[in-house]
């Protein structure tokens, strides 16, 4: 974030110093490119001053305490300052974090989470599951509600696909980059010579769009009731309660089967369904956008991998950031919150550079 903060700084001063030259008066146009430019830059700026200014307070104070012949009453003073100062650094930097969060459209929404299991067979099915509770238990200590939509179950009991949407405050803004490969290292429980295994799990995060903005003709849809199978669906099996949409003019099939009701069945197929055409539409729109905010999950090799789950060591690897934290069982009871904030800020940092480059 440092290095970031820095040419953010720097660009800030070009940019003011563009402001002062003469050439610019004949052209009103590039005056008002520039001053805009500035003043989105201009809250960051002075933000990043002030912390400067309090990581300089918090030397000083260091100093004073670790020089022998200051006097007592002095360093007393000096180590209540730097108490306040320590504390004060670090409502600044969350203030910083938040100044760097992503103006995206979609960053007020609710998702849509498709969790699938890849490379691995069982092992794959159990991680699934495992990455289920994982989301499920950071978005019990957000606040937010977690709604299953559709699954499908291993024969060991994970899930080969579970499909849940996730509803809260500003959902997506805290969830879009965990879109992509999950690799898991671990001895599968039925391995008897305690072998390592590598497994993989994809998970595609997807804002959920509103009627207004993907519109459905009735007529594109072909509506299918089948009997619903597995877990949950061997008492409605003869009621044909579960519900196939095919979009014929994008080719989009979406199955829901969880519920007993065939109606509720068909509305969250129908909310998966625009979800999906959005961020497809999305992806049209813009398919460079949407590689940089990662919406593409791949093939689910091991070798397309942003996070792995190293049992055996107790560490999780972001390959994005290069961080690794040795603390696996917290992160897998849903302690998110340290990369997810990690992941905010180096994407939204990375996002102004390169609009800094290309300005």
């Amino acid at each position: 974030m440092h290095q970031e903060l820095e040419n953010i700084e720097e660009k800030f001063r070009e940019l003011t110093r563009s402001l002062s030259d003469p050439a610019l008066v004949t052209d009103p146009q590039k005056i008002r490119k520039i001053s805009k430019q500035r003043a989105e830059l201009e809250p960051v700026v002075k933000k990043y001053e002030e912390y400067k200014k309090v990581l300089k307070d918090i030397k000083d104070s260091g100093e004073i305490l670790s020089d022998s012949s200051a006097e007592p009453d002095l360093k007393e003073l000096a180590e209540v300052e730097l108490k306040e100062l320590e504390e004060k650094k670090e409502i600044l930097r969350e203030e910083l974090q938040i100044l760097l969060v992503p103006k995206d459209p979609n960053d007020e929404k609710d998702v849509i989470m498709e969790i699938r299991a890849g490379a691995g067979g069982d092992e794959a099915s159990l991680f699934a599951q495992d990455l289920f509770r994982m989301y499920s238990r950071y978005a019990e200590n957000k606040g937010w509600k977690t709604d299953v939509m559709n699954t499908s179950i291993s024969p060991i009991g994970g899930f080969k696909e579970i499909i849940f949407n996730i509803r809260g405050d500003k959902v997506y803004s805290m969830l879009k980059f965990e879109s992509g490969v999950h690799r898991v290292q671990r001895v599968p429980q039925t391995e008897a010579s305690g072998r390592i295994h590598t497994s993989t799990v994809t998970v595609a995060v997807l804002p959920e769009a509103d009627e207004v903005d993907i519109q459905i003709d009735s007529k594109d849809l072909k509506i299918e009731a089948f009997g619903a199978s597995g877990p949950g669906g061997q008492s409605v099996n003869r009621n044909y309660t579960a519900i196939r949409i095919t979009h014929q003019p994008s080719g989009m099939v979406v199955s829901c089967q969880d519920e007993k009701s065939q109606h509720r069945n068909k509305d969250k197929a129908m909310k998966i369904l625009r979800s999906r055409l959005l961020n497809k539409a999305q992806q049209e729109q813009d398919a460079q956008i949407a590689q940089d905010r990662k919406l593409q999950v791949g093939t689910g090799e091991r070798s397309e991998k942003i996070r792995t789950y190293n049992f055996p060591q107790s560490r999780m690897t972001d390959h994005r950031l290069n961080l690794s934290l040795h603390k696996l069982e917290s992160v897998l009871d849903g302690a998110l919150g340290e990369i997810i904030q990690a992941l905010i800020v180096h994407y939204q940092a990375q996002n102004m550079g390169d609009q800094l480059e290309s300005s």
